[in-house]
């Protein structure tokens, strides 16, 4: 053999380089008790942002303050009229209305479903309350679909304004909500105008994206046919191009619906109407568990028929499509406007077809809680047991290190030297291990576990969790990476938010892995058994559907408030992306490459190992991307149940009435949202890499 290839010594200084940087972090680690400087960042350091942003806040306010009150009250007004429309309209007109739509956008199946919904609603006697929230929906969306396809329009005639709007979007969707309800709070004043303020903010970007797609996607000889016709601009774009990307556009319509509803329930945390929000938000405070999944549910309800609705009328879009004559293109309009006429004119005659009577009602919280409490008592041996093994052997040590969670207490025995000689000894033979057997990666990671776990991501020094997240990122995407990385670690030190962007990357991070691996491994389940996939789909539904802060109802019923809860809710809302991702992937990998691959024989685990899963890997690191996304977005909801990272910062700032540490802890979220998404985008490409050069 000749001397090693460039590839191999580029590999060995990459390992050399590898074991300089842990070893730094370790020397680091090691001498912060003798520079206390290198654990926290020395305050003195730090740029005094929070005061510039209430001071610029306060100059807005000061200056534009008219301004956007007489425009809160200009908006109250139609939310008024449809709020009063909707809480006198009867109930059984807005069933057979609802029940229309719904037969109209998915059949008999998505009918039925509506009536069921609906019946649950009635049953519960939350039918004016439900009435309210879908008024904020009902203004809400119509306006945040007109903000976004005008945008997207912009953005489809300019490059140049698209690429500011990616950017712009990007943040809008990043920084958690809470962050900038305060300054609509102050602008706007006090009611429900700012839950339908926040509602058209934290909607429209999914509009935008759907609808440069949509008119982008449009072939070119359906243009030219309309050109050939001798159709003029405003006709090729409206009755052309906007017609035949309208599926796509009717798409971003229904994820503009469900952002929106979920902003707006959100919104209630600081005062909306008596609305489902507020309903579920009050009885959580007062522990009224039974109470706040009742109302839970109906909020999930609402969220699937919508989506439902929604996304059956985008796919039947080509049905939609105007007939000839009035009567052919009101058809469906006039059949619903002359059923509900006809059950209003019953009602007349029949007062119970009016107004829901009280005495149908029943309220099932009281044997709901019993339930809970009992079970609870029942499981409370094994529930403890779970909860205290996963809080000390995992959250505990990631969080502080090993050394200080080690004791009598939890782990029945004095962490000694002894203790972590042998510790260090069991590292380094693991990885000593898969050295020999070729797996640098791999040694490399247990070095960087061990390393972290001993310390916990709170003692590893900020100097040292720089170098290392900055070669990581190198690494990952070379020059432009790390020099982002770089960035986004200095916008955290020198604002302040080093320290508890930590702990918000340890509790996310951990929920992020969990999530992952778990919805993998069940999209992979999925993909391979039709049965399973059936029972999964509607509870990945019903988990995507429902509004974040729902999730907690349960978690606190059975954990009680505490990190774990808050661990369990962000799994529980982001395992969601790595199941659909990972079945997706798998489903649609090519068949010829299954022939091939079959007709070779392979075995049907050597298929799904070998084959499938390398291919599909692409899709997979989506679902990571999308987890990660998913996971710092409930961090702030997190925050009601006492966890102690960014999240509670910003719910601090919005309780005190402080914009500026509330929307810096947003931005540091945002920041680590982004750097995330580009290492897991720098991952793909090193993946689609890695397969173009096995094909």
């Amino acid at each position: 053999m000749s001397d090693p290839s460039k590839a191999e010594q580029t590999d060995r200084r990459t390992l050399l380089i590898w074991f300089l940087v842990l070893a730094s972090v370790l020397a680091l680690a090691l001498l912060q008790t003798r520079f206390p400087d290198l654990r926290a960042y020395p305050e003195a350091w730090t740029l005094p942002v929070t005061n510039w942003l209430n001071l610029s806040m306060d100059w807005f306010v000061s200056v534009f303050k008219p301004t956007f009150r007489a425009l809160s009250a200009v908006m109250d007004y139609p939310l008024q009229w449809i709020s009063a429309f909707l809480g006198w309209l009867p109930w059984s007109v807005g069933t057979v209305i609802a029940v229309m739509i719904g037969y109209r956008a998915g059949g008999w199946s998505l009918a039925a479903f509506t009536l069921g919904a609906l019946v649950y609603i009635l049953l519960m006697g939350l039918w004016p309350d439900t009435m309210n929230s879908l008024a904020l929906v009902a203004v809400s969306v119509p306006l945040a679909v007109a903000l976004g396809f005008g945008l997207g329009v912009w953005g489809f005639r300019s490059h140049r304004v698209e690429r500011f709007l990616t950017p712009l979007m990007d943040i809008t969707q990043t920084v958690p909500a809470f962050a900038y309800l305060l300054p609509i709070l102050i602008l706007f004043g006090f009611g429900p105008v700012v839950g339908l303020i926040a509602g058209i903010i934290f909607a429209f970007p999914p509009m935008v994206k759907n609808t440069i797609v949509g008119l982008r996607g449009v072939p070119s000889d359906i243009i030219e046919s309309g050109l050939m016709s001798g159709a003029t601009k405003l006709q090729l774009f409206f009755l052309v191009r906007c017609r035949a990307g309208l599926r796509q556009m009717l798409l971003g319509v229904n994820q503009t619906t469900m952002a929106a509803l979920n902003m707006i329930i959100v919104a209630s945390i600081i005062g909306g109407s008596e609305d489902i929000g507020w309903r579920v938000l009050s009885t959580l405070r007062k522990a009224e568990f039974g109470e706040s999944l009742v109302a839970g549910i109906v909020i999930a309800l609402m969220a699937m028929v919508l989506d439902r609705i929604t996304y059956g009328l985008a796919t039947r879009a080509p049905d939609l499509l105007p007939q000839q004559g009035f009567f052919g293109r009101h058809r469906f309009a006039l059949t619903v406007l002359g059923a509900a006429l006809l059950v209003h004119l019953a009602g007349l005659a029949l007062p119970v077809l009016q107004t829901w009577p009280e005495t149908w009602t029943f309220d099932p919280s009281g044997p709901m809680n019993a339930a809970i409490k009992t079970f609870v008592l029942w499981a409370k041996p094994v529930l403890d047991a779970v909860k205290n093994f996963i809080i000390f052997t995992l959250v505990l040590p990631l969080k502080i290190g090993l050394l200080n969670v080690v004791g009598p207490f939890t782990w029945g025995f004095t962490a000694t030297v002894w203790h972590a000689a042998a510790y260090t000894a069991l590292v380094v033979f693991g990885a000593g291990f898969a050295l020999s057997r070729g797996r640098r990666g791999l040694a490399i990671a247990l070095l960087s576990f061990g390393l972290i776990m001993f310390f916990g991501l709170t003692n590893l020094t900020w100097p040292g969790a720089s170098l290392l997240l900055i070669w990581f990122g190198y690494l990952s995407g070379g020059t432009r990476l790390a020099l982002w990385t770089a960035a986004a670690m200095a916008f955290m030190l020198l604002t302040g938010s080093y320290e508890k962007a930590v702990l918000s990357v340890q509790l996310c991070g951990l929920a992020v892995v969990a999530s992952f691996l778990i919805g993998t491994a069940l999209g992979i389940a999925a993909a391979e058994n039709d049965g399973f996939s059936r029972v999964l789909r509607p509870i990945n539904d019903t988990l995507q559907t429902m509004p974040v802060f729902v999730l907690l109802i349960p978690v606190i019923m059975i954990f009680k408030i505490g990190e774990f809860s808050a661990l369990l809710a962000i799994i529980a809302y982001a395992v969601v992306a790595p199941i659909r991702y990972a079945e997706y992937g798998l489903r649609n990998v090519p068949r010829d490459v299954i022939e091939a691959a079959t007709s070779m024989g392979a075995t049907r685990s050597q298929l799904l190992w070998q084959v499938k899963v390398p291919l599909a890997m692409h899709n997979i690191m989506l679902g990571l991307n999308q987890a990660i996304m998913f996971g710092i977005s409930m961090l702030v909801i997190t925050a009601l149940v006492g966890t102690d990272e960014l999240g509670q910062i910003i719910y601090i700032g919005l309780s005190k009435g402080n914009f500026g540490i509330g929307f810096l802890a947003g931005i540091a979220m945002a920041v680590i949202a982004l750097l995330a998404d580009q290492f897991c985008r720098a991952w793909q490409r090193r993946i689609d890499v890695k397969l173009k050069g096995t094909v």
